[in-house]
């Protein structure tokens, strides 16, 4: 796995953190926190745009964003589990992990760095 994608998923992780932020923020050190969340994962995400195809990186990069949300939701908040939830994360990261096996010849830029 090449820097873009490590950064894809480290952006994706705190872009789950700057999302539950947004709700859960209520003093000025959580909100400081999720700006910096915020900042972190859009930098991670432009720099791997530089590299990558910028669909594939944006679709990755939400599909991830999207399925740590919710899980985090259920996990950490006590937001329902419902299978049908399950079954659409599931098919959302087979669908992220499909783009990043198609990931196409754009990533020869990558190596030209």
């Amino acid at each position: 796995m090449n820097r873009s994608w490590i950064s894809i998923f480290v952006g994706a992780f705190f872009e789950v953190l700057w999302v539950i932020g947004f709700k859960h923020a209520d003093d000025a050190v959580s909100w400081g926190a999720t700006v910096a969340a915020l900042v972190i994962s859009f930098y991670l995400i432009i720099s791997a745009s530089a590299r990558l195809p910028v669909g594939t990186v944006y679709a990755v990069f939400t599909g991830l964003g999207t399925a740590g949300t919710v899980l985090a939701e259920m996990i950490l908040f006590d937001e329902p589990v419902q299978l049908a939830k399950i079954l659409l994360i599931a098919m959302l990261l087979a669908g992220v992990i499909g783009l990043k096996f198609i990931g196409g010849p754009s990533e020869t830029k990558e190596a030209a760095r």
